[in-house]
């Protein structure tokens, strides 16, 4: 089954393009890597995929249109959560705000991670309080986890053990993950669907594996995207 299916799907903001022409189709279960410079439309395509924009032109299905409500989870690069809340707070509010909500989602993971249910939002470390904001995502069992560049504010130590959670999530349901983010080599490890957008446009777009391939493995990932983003024209 198709997890997105984009046909031509642009966004304009004015007389600006955030996004355009841009075709995909990705099935259920990869973990696709979205990469590009700033202003490449990656935040653009992703709230496009949750429902945070309209498209000015083209055609946007998920799960071709038949996902149930709650079936879309959402983690931008501010984890943006009620500084004032407790975590508990945040949890109570998840459930009265979500339809469908698995509340020893986030309390399990929590407990793993020693993250006191009564601590304010304000107070966590960096590295808390993204997990916690990826634990609320999570708490609804989502069939499309959407995160926009995650580990962006995060230090090394963080970094590693928030994409550990996303591992340990891939390998217990699959959900369709797509991941946004700076840091290629962390995406390498994850990722096994790779698109590359710059100046609004898909650059590059396929199975990592494949990709590689095609060029004799001559490339790594991260030399390959490099290699895209500096040519006028697409890679075969």
């Amino acid at each position: 089954m198709t997890a997105i299916s984009t046909r031509n799907l642009g966004r304009r903001y004015g007389r600006t393009w955030g996004l355009r022409d841009c075709t995909l189709d990705i099935d259920t279960g990869r973990v696709v890597g979205l990469v590009g410079p700033n202003g490449a439309g990656k935040s653009t395509l992703l709230n496009l995929l949750v429902g945070l924009l309209r498209p000015t032109e083209g055609e946007l299905s998920v799960f071709g249109g038949a996902g149930e409500s709650g079936a879309v989870a959402y983690l931008d690069q501010r984890h943006a959560m009620y500084e004032s809340f407790r975590v508990r707070d945040m949890i109570e509010a998840g459930k009265r705000l979500n339809r469908r909500w698995f509340p020893e989602v986030v309390t399990e993971r929590l407990s793993e991670l020693d993250i006191p249910a009564d601590r304010r939002i304000g107070a966590l470390s960096g590295g808390q309080r993204a997990q916690v904001a990826l634990a609320l995502a999570l708490a609804k069992r989502p069939r499309l986890l959407v995160l926009d560049e995650p580990v962006a504010s995060l230090d090394p130590v963080a970094r590693r053990d928030l994409m550990a959670t996303l591992m340990a999530v891939k390998a217990e349901w699959d959900c369709t993950i797509v991941l946004s983010s700076h840091v290629v080599s962390e995406l390498e490890r994850l990722c096994d669907y790779l698109v590359v957008l710059d100046r609004g446009r898909v650059r590059l777009a396929g199975d990592v594996d494949e990709l590689l391939d095609a060029h004799g493995h001559e490339y790594n990932v991260e030399e390959l995207i490099m290699r895209c983003l500096d040519s006028e024209e697409v890679p075969a």
